[in-house]
């Protein structure tokens, strides 16, 4: 088999490649009983695309009293487990400042019932056996993770003076009997008193590692915060809403790279071809991308993936402007070829790293959608280096080795044409 052959078989199979991850992308498949979703179904849209509530919540804490790191923190984490049991699946939860916690609930339909679980106040309990209320949240000074002396893990509790004798007379009366510890009305520990404990301070044994000692102390301490969650904003996006940008910033997207596509092969000819073939090849990693690493698409998401579309577009152009002049200085179309990656090669890759650095600073400073654009951004360059880069050239050395194209007309820009 000759060299030109073995290029157009090359040819042939990244042709067949794309179109089976077109197929794959748009239908999805199953097979033996494993089912791969469309992107459009397996991907994670945002509030803004699906709709939803949003809401921000402030924290007020009562007299002489301070907002502290930890007991936002702890708040952060009775929000969570209260999202949890409304079923949402990509909720955003983040604190924004000192004070304050953005809730974003994408997909929900009851708002008022998200509305007035995330904002009551957190209800912590300790429960006896036979189902009365020892003591409340309230009576917790400090619950934290330890480690006991045989190195296992403990959450160490500290009780207020009503809330030792009250627990001193629960411990002697339920001794080797279990105490529930509820949380928002759930059961977040049952340990089993095993001595009576008369000086306020109690532990919790039988946890398999520090980090669950971790979480459990921290929701002990949450359900005993001294503050009171404020809302002081709230959004209300209906699912048309939300369905109608998804349609527009579709829409928009597909016409966009329709007409780079085509000002590509109008200006570049073949060259202009392969890209819009890289570019097609991109937008399908990228999709791909999103749904393996469960992100959450947004409208600054789609923003940040169609500015990433442009940089692999700007590669393109660097790489046939290069190749054009190589062209035009007399080479061969295989080292035009070879000449004009090399030489564009170092001004792609300082253009992207600049805008990566970028973006990692909005990545780490931002917050909420800002992030979404921050990582949308960084995956879309990474994809575009690749398929500006590798793909685009191995399908332009594979066509002219195939003698597909030979002529010189065929990868020089209508202006300014020397043959």
């Amino acid at each position: 088999m000759s060299s030109s052959q073995k290029s157009t078989i090359k040819v042939v199979i990244m042709i067949v490649i794309l179109l089976l991850l077109s197929f794959t992308a748009l239908n999805g498949f199953e097979i033996a009983g494993y089912r791969v979703l469309p992107i459009k179904s397996a991907i994670n849209l945002g509030l803004d695309l699906q709709g939803g509530v949003s809401v921000l919540l402030e924290a007020k804490p009562k007299a002489g009293e301070k907002v502290t790191d930890e007991k936002m923190n702890g708040a952060v984490e009775v929000i969570r487990g209260r999202v949890d049991q409304l079923g949402v699946a990509e909720p955003l939860i983040t604190r924004q400042g000192k004070t304050r916690i953005l809730v974003e609930l994408p997909g929900i339909d009851d708002s008022q019932r998200a509305l007035e679980l995330i904002g009551k106040t957190a209800s912590l309990q300790f429960i006896g056996p036979d189902g009365k209320v020892i003591l409340t949240g309230n009576n917790v000074r400090d619950a934290k993770a330890v480690y006991g002396g045989q190195n296992e893990p403990l959450v160490s509790l500290k009780f207020d003076s009503d809330g030792a004798k009250k627990f001193e007379k629960a411990t002697r009366e339920f001794l080797g009997k279990q105490i529930a510890i509820k949380l928002d009305e759930q059961i977040i520990s049952a340990p089993t008193v095993q001595d009576v404990i008369p000086n306020g301070e109690a532990v919790i044994t039988n946890l398999p590692d520090i980090e669950k000692a971790g979480e459990l102390a921290t929701l002990i301490r949450a359900g005993a915060l001294p503050v009171d969650l404020e809302q002081r904003q709230i959004m209300s996006l209906g699912p048309t809403l939300g369905a109608d940008s998804l349609t527009k910033s579709v829409k928009a997207g597909i016409l966009g790279i329709a007409l780079i596509i085509l000002y590509m092969i109008i200006y570049y000819r073949v060259p202009g071809l392969v890209a819009g073939f890289s570019l097609i090849i991109y937008v399908i990693l990228v999709l791909l991308v999103f749904v393996a690493i469960g992100a959450t698409l947004t409208l600054p998401g789609i923003a940040g993936f169609i500015l990433s579309i442009g940089m692999a577009v700007d590669a393109n152009v660097l790489i046939f402007e290069r190749l054009k002049e190589e062209l035009e200085n007399g080479k061969t179309l295989r080292a035009a070829i070879d000449s004009g990656f090399h030489r564009a090669i170092t001004t792609i890759l300082d253009s992207n790293i600049t805008t990566i650095i970028a973006a990692v600073v909005l990545l780490y400073l931002g917050t909420g959608p800002v992030r979404g654009f921050a990582v949308t951004l960084i995956i879309g360059i990474l994809v575009s280096f690749l398929t500006a880069v590798f793909i685009t050239r191995i399908l332009l050395v594979n066509l002219v080795n195939a003698k597909i194209f030979t002529n010189k007309k065929f990868f020089c820009c209508i202006r300014g044409e020397k043959q």
